[in-house]
């Protein structure tokens, strides 16, 4: 015989009743009992009939909470579970309404409550509609006055809008595949900028497919944004919530995905004529500011004409100063020139003078007793050169001594007018 702990058979109560699909998802009818809330904001009561009594919890945030009173009778959906801790039973409710409602009213609750939880009501994922959509499909009966009602509305509005229609039933037991069908097709291959999707009022029953969890997802998985305009203002259904945008009929879903092209021409007159009465007093001012400018130019020019005289009579100094300047520097370099002349050995050599000098050594003969008997000399002309040799002038007068003339050469190293002699 196998012995359990209390925890294995815990466990296994608590395994068991919570993966019972009956349990798992249970509508259940009673009285409300023992209510009370708890700090945290969870609300625990019992669910009784003549029979038997039920502890049920609601968390906080639960739909329906605030509609619980002692002694009222209920409808609540939730699951069973089983509370290992404490060993016990409780019904987890999620939505709780007054008894009475219909069977469709408490599915719609229900379901709303799922797909809300898992974010498919989130506002922040709505996206905005284009201004100017190009296409527009619409997915409807093809053979009900919802199309018809569109076509006229955006033809008056926006005609430069393309309609493009998906027909499908909107009404039935299998209305809802074949909705999601319809929206499917136009968003894969329409290339619309918007979708509407709607038919005209009904009961709720005739509006159940637009309230089915496989309508909602399509909606939701939508690529292109979805404008959802089921039955009359007054009627609300699951696509409301989840569409991007919820229109109160059909007509007024055409009003919201394109603009009036009336309002948009008076729009553009009153732009182009602000925009005349702008670059007209722009001009304005611009050739005002242009005016002002050129007076104040025109003030600030200088006297160009005593300007003028100034300038010739600078000129003039100008010339005056130059010209004594330049008659000065003549006059000097005239001097200078004179100066010159006065040093330049070859003029004094041109008046009969030479040099002599010794070619062996170099140095030029200023004093008689620099030379000797037989020494070579080398005498410098104005225009040439001849060699001697000193005392050839005591021989004959018959014996004429040996001359050769030199070519101009460069004055030798040293000489200066003390080494002048008189030619002989």
């Amino acid at each position: 015989m196998a012995v359990y702990t209390v925890s294995q058979v815990s466990f296994h109560i608590k395994d068991s009743l919570e993966s019972d699909p009956l349990l798992m998802d249970l509508w259940v009818v009673g009285e409300v009992s023992s209510l009370r809330s708890s700090s945290a904001g969870h609300t625990y009561f019992s669910l009784k009939d003549r029979d038997s009594i039920l502890r049920c919890v609601m968390f906080r945030g639960q739909r329906g909470a605030e509609l619980l009173s002692e002694g009222d009778s209920i409808s609540a959906h939730g699951k069973v579970s089983f509370y290992t801790r404490g060993g016990s039973t409780d019904f987890m409710v999620d939505l709780a309404m007054p008894e009475g409602v219909g069977e469709l009213a408490l599915e719609l609750e229900r379901l709303k409550q799922k797909l809300d939880g898992e974010g498919l009501f989130e506002t922040g994922r709505k996206r905005p509609l284009q201004r100017f959509p190009k296409r527009v499909g619409v997915v409807t009966s093809a053979t009900g006055a919802v199309f018809y009602d569109i076509q006229n509305v955006i033809r008056r509005r926006y005609p430069l809008t393309e309609l493009v229609l998906s027909p499908t039933a909107v009404q039935g037991v299998d209305a809802a595949p074949k909705i999601v069908a319809a929206l499917e097709l136009l968003d894969r291959e329409g290339n619309c900028d918007v979708i509407i999707i709607g038919r005209g009022g009904g009961s709720m029953e005739d509006l159940w497919p637009f309230n089915e969890e496989v309508v909602a997802r399509a909606i939701y998985a939508s690529k292109t944004p979805v404008v959802s305009a089921v039955g009359h203002e007054t009627d609300e259904t699951i696509s409301d919530f989840v569409a991007d945008l919820r229109a109160p009929t059909p007509s007024a879903a055409a009003e919201l995905v394109v603009p009036d092209s009336a309002v948009l021409r008076r729009s553009l007159n009153t732009a182009a004529n602000d925009l005349y009465r702008v670059l007209v007093n722009q001009n304005a001012k611009r050739r005002s500011d242009l005016m002002a400018v050129a007076q104040r130019m025109e003030m600030s020019l200088p006297d160009t004409q005593s300007l003028r005289r100034r300038i010739d009579d600078v000129g003039q100094l100008v010339h005056a100063a130059a010209s004594r300047l330049v008659s000065h520097r003549q006059m000097q370099v005239e001097g200078t020139n004179l100066q010159l002349r006065a040093l330049d050995p070859v003029a004094t050599m041109r008046r009969g003078f030479s040099i002599v000098y010794l070619p062996d050594i170099g140095h030029v003969v200023s004093k008689s007793k620099q030379v000797s008997d037989g020494d070579a000399l080398e005498i410098t002309l104005a225009e040439g050169s001849v060699s001697a040799v000193a005392g050839t002038l005591n021989e004959p007068a018959n014996q004429t001594p040996q001359t050769t003339e030199i070519e101009p050469s460069a004055k030798p190293k040293g000489v200066h007018p003390k080494g002048m002699a008189p030619l002989l």
